[in-house]
């Protein structure tokens, strides 16, 4: 018995998409395209072009080099990680084209807000980000107590 064809793949779409995941999990980390490119010793360029799908024939080095990157700075929230988001740093589905359906729309975790929240922090520099998570602890324990907090009282 003959297996039905598959169709064909459209691979200016596939890494157009690629790239786009790429770009999420770099923004995600809060790292410009120079940061990426010095971390994962790559050019810029390079970076450039793989996010924004014009790296047709970006060397497979590159690709693994920005990943792993992309590994070491997400290890510490791998536990918060939505199943999407885990399979987008694994190689193996990097591979096969079939396996990222749906990856433009994949999210870093399972909850939305959750995203959003980190996407702010990651936005922030050093200190802000000190003061941003204080506010939130502030205004979540007000939250879940129903009453005036008692992190606010003490100073930052």
């Amino acid at each position: 018995m003959k297996e039905p064809a598959s169709p064909p793949v459209d691979w200016s779409a596939w890494m157009r998409a690629f790239g786009e995941q790429h770009r999420r999990v770099r923004t995600f980390l809060g790292l410009s395209q120079d940061e990426l490119a010095r971390l994962a010793g790559v050019s810029q360029g390079a970076v450039s072009r793989l996010e924004t799908g014009r790296g047709l024939s970006t060397p497979w080095a590159v690709v693994q080099k920005i990943n792993l990157v992309f590994e070491r700075a997400l290890r510490p929230w791998m536990a918060f990680l939505s199943d999407g988001m885990r399979r987008t740093l694994e190689i193996e589905d990097r591979l096969n084209p079939w396996a990222g359906r749906g990856v433009p729309g994949v999210r870093a975790t399972r909850d939305a807000a959750l995203d959003e929240l980190l996407r702010l922090h990651a936005g922030l520099g050093e200190t802000e980000r000190k003061t941003f998570l204080f506010v939130m602890g502030v205004v979540a324990e007000a939250l879940a107590t129903g009453g005036p907090p008692t992190r606010a009282r003490r100073s930052s």
